[in-house]
């Protein structure tokens, strides 16, 4: 047994020593996703098959999350080196004390949506006037309801919003039992299309409630002692994300190779949704929304999300480690 042991050990020295030194030098890190891996990941699984984590030195490992205020709860208490979360969940947690900082918002607008059947013909807000809309209690798109109201100048008196489970959700709206739900345009809406029903998306950020989405997150103390390294992951990332945009397809594949997680085509439809967030209005290169947007997000959450107010927006995120040399927008 000891004789075994010795080869073993033997043979795994080889092994190591077989390899380029560069590869025993990369550092690990693993990245904490915001929910199970699809559409709206796929950058980064695509930027790790193409090798761009091991070009800057990092062997990345990337592990499914759990939603976004968990995922940022994990990384405020160190289970993984960095995260990817909704921005306005990261904020939450920072704004109770979790050392949490965003460092680069990846779908700068949320991908929130008014779902209703094409059939009903609501095309805008006030559409939903004598309307009955099903809603997730607790969720933001929920509570930002309102904020969509006040921007719209909809009397909210006049519109029968509902609190449903959110296993009955979509199937409450096929049934038609209700007009319209909150949802994901990149989820529900393409869940929906799939079994051959004509949707149509009011985005939130096309009426008014232009939330930053999904970011990169990270520990404030990580941040100041190994900044080199989280500069390299972010400018990888970005460069995983920009090769997504320019080739999805491949992007979807790479989800699925690496997951073995639901089928590519429906992935596809799901990146395809998420790639219209990459660049909010005004934008001029990925990873970096207008401050216009950080304004607006930080009022929204301030007004209709009880947000304290004792820091400013500045405090919540950082542009330092988004590379000066990130892809454009346009």
């Amino acid at each position: 047994m000891f004789s075994r042991i010795l080869v073993g050990a033997a043979a795994l020295a080889v092994a190591l020593a077989a390899q380029p030194a560069e590869a025993q030098q990369r550092q690990q890190m693993k990245l904490m996703l915001n929910f199970l891996a699809g559409g709206p990941q796929a950058g980064f699984m695509y930027g790790k098959k193409l090798g761009y984590y091991n070009d800057v030195g990092i062997d990345l490992t990337i592990e499914e999350g759990k939603g976004s205020a968990t995922t940022a709860q994990q990384i405020a208490t160190g289970q993984a080196d960095v995260g990817f979360a909704d921005a306005p969940a990261a904020m939450q947690v920072r704004s109770k004390g979790g050392p949490v900082k965003i460092v680069a918002p990846i779908l700068q607008t949320n991908g929130f949506a008014i779902i209703s059947l094409e059939e009903t013909n609501i095309r805008q807000p006030s559409d939903l006037i004598s309307r009955t809309v099903a809603v997730q209690p607790g969720t933001a798109q929920t509570t930002l309801l309102d904020a969509i109201f006040a921007a719209n100048n909809v009397d909210k008196a006049k519109v029968n919003v509902v609190n449903i489970d959110p296993a009955a959700l979509v199937g409450t709206l096929l049934e038609k039992k209700v007009h319209a739900i909150l949802a994901g345009a990149d989820f529900q809406s393409v869940q929906m299309r799939d079994r051959g029903f004509k949707i149509h998306d009011i985005f939130y950020r096309d009426v008014g409630v232009p939330t930053v989405g999904l970011s990169i997150i990270a520990r404030d103390d990580k941040l100041a002692g190994s900044a080199d390294l989280y500069r390299r992951f972010v400018a990888a990332s970005i460069k995983g994300w920009d090769a997504a945009r320019k080739n999805p397809d491949a992007a979807s594949q790479a989800v699925v190779e690496q997951f073995a997680a639901g089928n590519k085509a429906q992935i596809l439809k799901q990146l395809q949704v998420d790639l219209l967030l990459l660049c909010a209005k005004g934008s001029k290169a990925l990873g970096l929304p207008p401050e216009e947007n950080w304004k607006i997000t930080y009022d929204l959450m301030t007004k209709y999300l009880q947000f304290p107010t004792d820091k400013p927006i500045a405090d919540y995120y950082t542009t330092d480690f988004v590379p000066k040399d990130a892809a454009a927008c346009s």
